[in-house]
C-alpha cells in the first residue's frame, strides 16, 4: 500500500495497516490503547464500560436473550475481545494519526527478539512508511541475518518497486536484482506528487544501477569509463489524474475508444483545454522549490507514461519533450515548467499515440503520464548552451553496410549539440552513422559523400533569448571550441582531412562534422559498446540508449564522459529470421534493388505496391503534395490486412513536403515495407532514417525501410514495371471530388 492510502476512510486505513501484522496485531492494539489512555482521549474505565455496552448490544442483535446466561464464558470473552479491538481502531483513527501508528509499529518491531521476526509482515497491506522502515531495518542486520531474511526483503522490495516505479513483470524481474534501499529512497526523495515515475524514468534508473554494478565485468581490458546521469526529478503519474479532476477534463479519458476521425478532430481542443489547466497547490510549491535548487540551468520536460519504454513498447518520439531554458524569474520559469508539463499530459491523446496503442493491443491499459525532469547536459559557449555531442545507440546493429561489420557490437548515431537531431528526421542534415564493431568504417566513401552526408545545423539553447534554436554549425562552432578536433575535419575541396592543429583564423564554413577524432583518438566507441553489452546482458534483451558526450581537457589525452539520458529494452524481430538470398537472379526478375544499409527481414506474398511516381511528385503543387499524403493515409486504412509496400520519392515522414511525403505513423502502419526513392541530386536524395524515432516506429511495427538510388551501382530500378503495372486504385473506395490524385 502506497501514499495513495490517504484517500481510504480513516478506520479502514488503520485496519489495513494492522492487517499487515497478523501476529503482532494484538500487541500493537494493546500499545494503541495505552497511548489512547495516556493522552486522555478516553479513560481505561470508560473504554471498558463502552466495550461491555457494545458487547451486550451485539448479543441482542444476534438473538441472545439472556446475555449472562445463554452464552458460554469463552464466547463472551471472544466477543469482548473483538469489540475491544474494533473500538481501539475507531478511537485511534479519529483522534490520532496514521504516522503515529507507524512509529508505534516500529517500536513493537524493534522490540522483537530476532530481526527475522521483525521483518515478517504482509508488504501488500503495509504503508510505504512501514515498507521503507523494513528496508532500513534489513540494511542494519548482520550478513547472516540478511541471508536468512532475504525472502522477506525481496518481497518488500518488489512491492515498493511496483508502487514507486513500474509493475511491468519483465521490469520487476530485472529491477529487484539491482535496486536496493538507497535507490528507492533516492527515487522517493526526488518525486513530486504520488504515483509511479513511469517507463522512461524507470528505464533510466535501472540502467544506471545496472551499469554501476556490472560494468567492470565487461571492461577487463578497457579504461575506467567516465559515466553519469543528469540531475533528475520525477512527477508521479497520479498527478496527471489530479490535473484531470481539478480541471474537469475527465471527459477526455475515453478518447481512445473514439474513431480516428473523432480523435484527430478533438485533439486541438484537448490541447487547448490542457494548456488552460491548473495544477494542485502542493505540486506547484514542490516544483517551485525544485526550481530554486536547479537555479537557471536549462531543463527538459520529458514524458514517462506507464506504458512507455516497456519491453517491446517504446512510444519513441510520440509524446512531447519540451526544453525549458530557465532564464527568466522564478515565477516565469515556474509557469514555463507548468505549461510544458501540461503539454506533455495532452500528448497522451495524440492520434498517433492512440493508434499505436491500438496496433500494439495496449489500448485498454492504464496510460497515466508521469514526468521525467532532467537538467540539460552541456556548457555555455557564448550565449548558447549545448553538449559537445549527443546521440542514440543500439546494442544490435540493425543495418550492415559492409561484411566486416558485426551486428552484435552495436550501432550509434551522433550529432553535435543537443540530441534532438539524432532521433528526428530533418531536412538537408545527417548525423554520423557508426558501426561500433568498426567505428571508423563509414557507409559513405569519397570526400563528396562525406561532406554531403554530414551535419550542417545544430540545436542549442540560447541563454540570451531564453529559447531553443536551430543554427548553422558554422555560426556556432569556432576553431577555439574545446574538443573541435574530435568533432570536425577540414574541407579542402577535393578531400577532407583531420584537424591536426588549431588555426583560429580558419573559416568555420570549412569545418565538416565527421566525429573522426572522437572515434579514432578516444576510447569512446569501445566504451559505448561496453555499456550496451552490459545493459543487454542484464536485460536479456537488446536495448537502445540516448546519451550526451562530455569532452574534457584534450591534453595530454582527451577525456571523454558519457551521460546516460534514457534506456529502453526492445526486441529486434528481424534478427530471428534467417534470410537466404540466391547467388544469381535473372535481371528480368528484379524490379528494384539496393546495397546501402539493408535490413534483415522478409516480406512474402505482396499483393499491392502503393507507388508514388517521383517525377510526377516533383511537378505537383504544395497543396497536391499534402493531399497526396492524406490519400496515402486513406489507402493504408483500406488495405488493412493486405500485404503491401509503399514506394515513393525522397524522405517519407519529412516535415517539408518538398523533400518527401509528409506522413506519420498513422498514415502507413499497415504497410510491410517502406521504400524511399532518391532521384537526381541534392535535396531529392532520401536521408538515412536509421536510429531515428521514425525508424523505431518502423522497426516495432515490422515495416522494413529501404533507400533506393536508381542509376547508382547496385541499385537497379525497372521503371517499365511501374509504368505498365495494373492500377488498382479505382477499385478502392472513391476519394472526395477535389482530391489531388485526380491530377
Amino acid at each position: 500500500m502506497s501514499d495513495e492510502s490517504n484517500y481510504i476512510p480513516k478506520v479502514n486505513r488503520i485496519q489495513m495497516m494492522l492487517g499487515a501484522y497478523p501476529i503482532l496485531g494484538d500487541v500493537m492494539r494493546e500499545r494503541m490503547r495505552q497511548e489512547l489512555f495516556r493522552r486522555g482521549i478516553i479513560s481505561r474505565e470508560r473504554f471498558e464500560e463502552e466495550v461491555r455496552e457494545r458487547a451486550v448490544a451485539s448479543q441482542k442483535r444476534e438473538g441472545v436473550v439472556n446475555p449472562y446466561q445463554d452464552e458460554p464464558a469463552e464466547v463472551w470473552e471472544r466477543r469482548m475481545s473483538k469489540i475491544r479491538d474494533s473500538l481501539t481502531e475507531f478511537y485511534w483513527a479519529y483522534n490520532l494519526s496514521p504516522q503515529l501508528f507507524e512509529e508505534l509499529a516500529r517500536e513493537v518491531l524493534n522490540a522483537r527478539p530476532t530481526a527475522e521476526k521483525a521483518l515478517a509482515l504482509n508488504p501488500e497491506m503495509a504503508s510505504m512508511e512501514v515498507l521503507f522502515h523494513q528496508m532500513e531495518t534489513y540494511t542494519r542486520l548482520s550478513s547472516e541475518e540478511q541471508a536468512r531474511s532475504r525472502h522477506h526483503m525481496q518481497e518488500t522490495k518488489v512491492v515498493l518497486i511496483k508502487a514507486l516505479i513500474s509493475d511491468e513483470l519483465e521490469f520487476v524481474r530485472v529491477a529487484k536484482e539491482y535496486l536496493n534501499h538507497e535507490d528507492l529512497v533516492w527515487i522517493r526523495s526526488h518525486r513530486v506528487g504520488r504515483g509511479k515515475i513511469g517507463g522512461k524514468a524507470a528505464g533510466l534508473v535501472l540502467a544506471w544501477k545496472i551499469l554501476q554494478v556490472t560494468l567492470d565485468r565487461f571492461c577487463d581490458t578497457c579504461q575506467q569509463i567516465e559515466l553519469d546521469i543528469p540531475e533528475t526529478y520525477f512527477v508521479g503519474a497520479d498527478v496527471s489524474y489530479e490535473f484531470l479532476e481539478i480541471n474537469g477534463l475527465v471527459q477526455y479519458l475515453n478518447q481512445k475508444y473514439k474513431s480516428m476521425d473523432q480523435i484527430e478532430g478533438d485533439y486541438p481542443q484537448v490541447q487547448a483545454a490542457y494548456a488552460n489547466g491548473r495544477f494542485p497547490t502542493d505540486v506547484i510549491e514542490k516544483l517551485r522549490n525544485l526550481l530554486r535548487e536547479v537555479g537557471q540551468r536549462p531543463m527538459i520536460v520529458r514524458s514517462s507514461s506507464l506504458l512507455e519504454d516497456n519491453f517491446g513498447l517504446s512510444f519513441a518520439g510520440m509524446y512531447e519533450s519540451i526544453f525549458c531554458p530557465n532564464q527568466g524569474t522564478l515565477d516565469e520559469n515556474l509557469q514555463a515548467l507548468l505549461d510544458a508539463i501540461a503539454r506533455v499530459y495532452a500528448s497522451v491523446y495524440n492520434p498517433d499515440v492512440l493508434l499505436y496503442r491500438k496496433q500494439q493491443k495496449v489500448l485498454d491499459f492504464d496510460e497515466r503520464m508521469a514526468i521525467l525532469l532532467q537538467v540539460v547536459q552541456g556548457d555555455a559557449y557564448g550565449d548558447l548552451y549545448f553538449p559537445a555531442a549527443a546521440g542514440v545507440a543500439y546494442s544490435r546493429n540493425p543495418f550492415v553496410w559492409n561484411p566486416k561489420l558485426r551486428r552484435e557490437d552495436g550501432f550509434a548515431r551522433l550529432v553535435v549539440g543537443l540530441g534532438t537531431r539524432a532521433v528526428e528526421r530533418v531536412g538537408e542534415d545527417y548525423p554520423r552513422m557508426v558501426a561500433l564493431s568498426h567505428p571508423t568504417l563509414r557507409p559513405e566513401s569519397g570526400a563528396r559523400d562525406i561532406k554531403y552526408y554530414s551535419q550542417f545545423y545544430m540545436d542549442a539553447i540560447n541563454l540570451k533569448s531564453n529559447a531553443l534554436e536551430t543554427l548553422p554549425v558554422a555560426d556556432v562552432l569556432r576553431p577555439d571550441y574545446q574538443g573541435i578536433r574530435l568533432l570536425a575535419s577540414i574541407d579542402h575541396g577535393d578531400y577532407v582531412s583531420p584537424m591536426v592543429s588549431i588555426d583560429r583564423t580558419m573559416d568555420p564554413r570549412r569545418l565538416v562534422i565527421t566525429m573522426d577524432g572522437l572515434l579514432s583518438q578516444t576510447p569512446f566507441a569501445a566504451d559505448l559498446k561496453t555499456v550496451l553489452k552490459a545493459l543487454e546482458f542484464s536485460y536479456s534483451h537488446p536495448v537502445d540508449i540516448e546519451f550526451t558526450i562530455r569532452i574534457g581537457n584534450e591534453y595530454p589525452k582527451p577525456s571523454i564522459g558519457l551521460v546516460l539520458l534514457q534506456c529502453r529494452p526492445h526486441s529486434n524481430p528481424s534478427e530471428n529470421e534467417r534470410v537466404t538470398i540466391p547467388d544469381r537472379i535473372a535481371e528480368s526478375d528484379i524490379i528494384f534493388g539496393t546495397v546501402k544499409m539493408v535490413p534483415t527481414g522478409r516480406v512474402k506474398q505482396i499483393a499491392y505496391i502503393v507507388y508514388v511516381d517521383p517525377a510526377m511528385y516533383a511537378a505537383a503543387t504544395p497543396t497536391q503534395k499534402l493531399e497526396l499524403a492524406r490519400l496515402i493515409s486513406r489507402i493504408n486504412q483500406r488495405l488493412e490486412g493486405k500485404t503491401f509496400v509503399l514506394m515513393g520519392p525522397g524522405r517519407w515522414g519529412s516535415s517539408n513536403p518538398d523533400l518527401g511525403l509528409k506522413v506519420g505513423y498513422a498514415d502507413f502502419y499497415n504497410a510491410r515495407a517502406l521504400v524511399e526513392i532518391g532521384w537526381g541530386e541534392g535535396k531529392n536524395r532520401p536521408t538515412l532514417s536509421y536510429g531515428t524515432h521514425f525508424f523505431q516506429d518502423l522497426v516495432e511495427s515490422r515495416i522494413y525501410p529501404l533507400a533506393v538510388f536508381p542509376g547508382e551501382p547496385g541499385n537497379p530500378f525497372k521503371h517499365t514495371f511501374f509504368d505498365a503495372a495494373l492500377n488498382a486504385l479505382p477499385a478502392l473506395p472513391p476519394p472526395p471530388a477535389d482530391a489531388a490524385w485526380n491530377w
